[in-house]
């Protein structure tokens, strides 16, 4: 196959290239992506994509979009982002999947309250996912919905959820049939942060610089109508909008441009070895692997098919952090253990891209039983 731009594109991708040059600071690029979610560079930055209608150039138009059918032109976008550290924040995730499963899902009230502040840059999400003792396995939550005349009422928690401290919004999955199990029973929320009984503690851990954070729900009353798409059926929402998210955020794109950097290190210090030449080669061909997957998905996504092949893009991502990191940490030695080091940034971000958006072990258990038709461990 041979594959190219049109001219559109590639003069789209150089005024991209152009306006995050002018806009951000010196080496931005070099940071670990979602080091700065709530600075205010990060937050003038997005209000300034979102006021040139490059945040969401893949929605409709009537939504605030671009209204660009395409695949392609928010994927030369969300390379460019990734290619200068991911400047965007927690807002790459409303672009990418939040905004668009309410525009596939949402009442009209709900799109004309959540979509437009997510178009101009000015809305912040979390997702509540993950709970205590199910971890990445979402069908396994506990927490609960009760429906009480035209309310919910919310009681359990959620934990390692990213950029809750300063979300405006919540994502939320909990289960509103009890008598259920797996991922049947389950609905999604759209709930405010401030909302009584919504409580966020920050979790310290040893990514210091990506804290996550214990969310917990006691009775926490939310209306009916936060309640996004049908009851019972949230399962089907969220597997559709994490196919968006699994490839909506191209780290291979920085892993190979850090590659880069790491090389030409080591040829100024006289560090570049035959040994290391043949790792970073492997570990290039991955990162090409990686976009080659993300582009066959894109593709199927916008034919409307993609199915278990989003796992599998998920995972070549995630191998294509990890061969550069071993290529930046053998490099550097000891001094890849300092603190802001390409190598010691590297092996945070791929620390990261193992766990955000279901662990890589979990990707590994659907595509094994999703791709491979394998059955499901007892």
């Amino acid at each position: 196959m041979e594959f190219s731009w049109t001219a559109e594109q590639e003069s789209f991708r150089r005024d991209v290239s152009a306006f995050i040059k002018e806009t951000l600071p010196e080496n931005w690029w070099s940071r670990v992506p979602g080091e700065e979610p709530y600075s205010e560079v990060t937050l003038e930055f997005c209000r300034k994509l979102g006021a040139k209608g490059w945040l969401t150039p893949h929605w409709p138009v009537e939504y605030g979009g671009g209204g660009d059918t395409s695949p392609w032109r928010a994927a030369i976008l969300n390379e460019e982002l990734w290619s200068n550290g991911e400047p965007r924040g927690s807002q790459y995730m409303n672009t990418n999947w939040i905004g668009p499963a309410i525009i596939a899902n949402g009442t009209e009230q709900q799109k004309r309250h959540f979509l437009p502040p997510i178009t101009r840059g000015e809305a912040l999400w979390c997702q509540g996912f993950s709970e205590p003792g199910a971890g990445s396995d979402l069908a396994a939550m506990k927490t609960s919905a009760v429906r009480d005349g035209d309310d919910y009422v919310i009681n359990g928690e959620k934990i390692w959820t990213s950029y809750a401290r300063g979300a405006q919004y919540c994502f939320l999955l909990a289960r509103t049939d009890p008598t259920t199990t797996g991922g049947s029973g389950i609905s999604i929320f759209l709930v405010s942060t401030k909302t009584p009984g919504f409580r966020i503690v920050p979790i310290n851990g040893i990514l210091d610089i990506h804290v996550t954070h214990h969310m917990t729900f006691e009775n926490v009353r939310v209306p009916a109508a936060s309640r996004l798409g049908p009851e019972n059926a949230g399962w089907t929402i969220i597997r559709d909008a994490l196919a968006d998210e699994r490839v909506g955020s191209p780290r291979h794109i920085r892993a190979a441009i850090i590659l880069d950097n790491v090389i030409a290190q080591a040829k100024r210090d006289g560090r570049l070895s035959l040994a290391t030449l043949r790792q970073a080669a492997h570990a290039r061909s991955v990162c090409r692997a990686a976009r080659i997957f993300v582009y066959r998905i894109r593709q199927l996504r916008a034919a409307g098919d993609a199915g278990a092949e989003a796992y599998l893009a998920r995972c070549a991502i995630v191998n294509a952090e990890r061969a550069v990191a071993e290529v930046a940490a053998d490099v550097a030695g000891p001094e890849g253990l300092i603190s802001g080091s390409l190598a010691d940034g590297e092996y945070r971000t791929t620390l990261i891209a193992g766990l955000g958006g279901g662990s890589y072990e979990t990707q590994l258990n659907l595509v094994a039983r999703l791709w491979l038709k394998l059955p499901k461990a007892s």
